[in-house]
Order: C-alpha cells, then structure tokens, then sequence
C-alpha cells in the first residue's frame, strides 16, 4: 500500500515536473506572436508537436530547475538554510552560456544585486510582480511538507527577485495548488480551494522567511503589506470563475483572465487552460501557448496543472526523451518522496 502511494506520487511529480518544462517548449516559438499568426503557423489548434531534438526551453524552466536543485540540495527546509541555496543557483542561472532564452529583466536586475552580496530584500525589485515569480515555484509543490512551510518557501524563492506581494501571494498559491493536485484534489476544485486559501492567508505575514521585506513608503503594516497581494490574486480568481461560468468561445483565454506577463494572471489564465482542457492535456499545453500574452509561461503552468493531476500519463511516451533537460527533470521528481528515516 505505502509503495503504491509512492508510486502515484512519483508519477504525480513527474507528470508535473515534465508537464512544466512541455508547456515551456510549446509556447518558446509563440511568445511573442499574434493569435493569428500562430494560427496560420500552427492551425487553430495551437502547436500540440514538439520541435526539435531536443525542445528547447525558456528560462521558466531553467528557473524552475534552479529552485528544485536547491531545494533538493537544503539540509532543512528553513529560510537560512534555503536563502543561501536559492542564491547560489539563481547566480548560476545568471551568468551561464544557456541564459539566452530572452530573460527576464527583473530576475537579472535583482541577480546583478544579488551577487554584489546586498541583503535579498535590498536586491529584490520590490514594485514587481512579474510572473518570473511563478513560473519557476512548482518543485515547492512537490515537497511533501506543511502549508506554513510550503508558503514560506513560495515566498521566499519568489521574493529573491520579485518583492511585490502579488508576486509572492501568486507564488504561494500556484505552489498550493501542484500540491493539493499531487494529494488528489480534481482539477475543477482548484478555483474553490484557492480562493478559500487566499482568504484564509489574507493578512498572514511571513515574517520568519520575508523579515523585513514589507518596509517600504506608504505600507503601515506587514499585514497591510500582504494583503494587497491576496486582494489582487481574489480578484484575479474571481475572472477566473467568471470565465469558467460562461460557455468556452475557444478563443485566447487572455481575453478573459490577462495576458499573463503579472503572476496573478499567469496563474489565473494557466488555470482557465488547465481547466478548460482537463481533459485533454496536450490541448490545454496548445491552448496556452496559442495566446497574445506570455504564452510560454500559461502553457507552462498549466503543464504543472495538468500533470499534477493525471501524472505522466497525460504526455506522449517519446517526450520526456526530447525534452531539454531530461535528466534532470526525472531527478527532481524525487522531491516529491518522503524524508528517509
């Protein structure tokens, strides 16, 4: 039985893992184009192949990966013993050869900081709430430990380089939601389970992992702070609902939840996708990445989404040998197995 449990949550984590680092490949090459042009370069349908050997990634994934080996490398998962990591692979990421995926700004600014040796809460870009926030927090989902603990890694690993509260609330929940998806939650319980999470944390200040990252001008208190963060992803879950409610028109989902370049919407419109095409996993991958917005990003998260939810069996059997970063991939998935005793 114990084995059997272990099993479907391996399998949860690498239908997660991998799911990510497909949407990622998926929506690379349709970025930056209109819904019409990818439509004329893919079909209406969206791009459901991957291309090339291997598919190449964005840093969404190689960002995600950066948090995973840290995390997998923690002794304990606190903030002084995950801070430390979280910087030394951010710094990594910075400076590799394989950094040429279109970065994003805020990531290299708040890295430049960083390794200049400021303070992460001195070297974040506080006013951002970029979804570089939220792209790269799934293997935190995966951890099998606490909500207060899976919150305050979130947090922290978003907060490095995005120090709005959105960035960090999105964070939280995108991170919820892959770890509620890996215990068994359906899909279409996310909107109702994430809403109930953002009210009950709305005014939950982590001050053990953030310390003092809410001072700021015109921000009177910690609780103040976060919860104009919770407040943006509420309203963010509510077009969700609001989209959900109506039939699907099949057409860009951004129209309906945002173009996805903010955490909030990345999440909201990655979960429309996910939603919409339960399932069907590859069509929710080719529905994300056939968007105006930040369309590696959506296909990536719901990738994580979907995958959670129906494990490897959601992807074709010949991708996870094509994929970029493969190997590593399979290995992170064991962040989801229980501490050896």
């Amino acid at each position: 039985m114990i084995a059997d449990v272990i099993d479907s949550s391996l399998q949860r984590a690498s239908g997660s893992l991998f799911g990510l680092a497909y949407g990622d490949a998926l929506g690379k090459p349709t970025e930056f184009l209109t819904v019409a042009e990818i439509h004329r370069r893919y079909g209406p349908g969206g791009p459901r192949q991957l291309e090339g050997d291997p598919a190449l990634v964005t840093d969404d994934t190689q960002m995600a990966l950066a948090v995973g080996w840290a995390l997998r490398d923690a002794p304990a998962f606190t903030p002084e013993a995950v801070e430390p990591l979280l910087r030394e692979r951010f710094l990594a990421w910075a400076v590799s050869p394989d950094n040429n995926r279109a970065p994003g700004m805020t990531c290299l600014r708040a890295c430049a900081e960083l390794a200049r040796g400021v303070r992460w809460q001195d070297a974040t870009v506080a006013g951002s709430k970029g979804c570089g926030a939220n792209m790269r927090v799934t293997p935190v989902g995966l951890l099998p430990v606490d909500a207060d603990t899976l919150a305050g890694l979130a947090q922290l690993q978003a907060g490095l380089t995005h120090g709005h509260p959105t960035g960090l609330a999105a964070s939280e929940l995108t991170a919820y939601a892959v770890r509620v998806l890996l215990d068994g939650a359906a899909l279409d319980e996310l909107p109702a389970l994430l809403t109930a999470r953002a009210r009950e944390q709305r005014r939950v200040y982590r001050a053990d992992w953030l310390g003092d990252l809410w001072q700021r001008p015109g921000v009177d208190s910690p609780e103040d702070f976060i919860a104009r963060g919770w407040d943006e992803c509420l309203r963010a879950l509510g077009r969700l609902s609001t989209a959900l409610g109506r039939p699907d028109d099949g057409a860009d989902p951004c129209r309906h939840t945002g173009e996805g370049w903010v955490a909030e919407e990345a999440l909201a419109t990655a979960l429309l996708c996910a939603l919409r095409h339960a399932d069907d996993p590859v069509g929710a991958l080719a529905r994300g990445a056939t968007t105006a917005g930040d369309s590696d990003s959506i296909a990536a998260l719901a990738g994580a989404f979907v995958g959670a939810a129906h494990g490897m069996s959601a992807w074709p059997d010949d991708w996870s040998t094509r994929i970029e970063y493969a190997a590593d991939l399979t290995t992170l998935t064991t962040l989801a197995l229980p501490p050896a005793h």
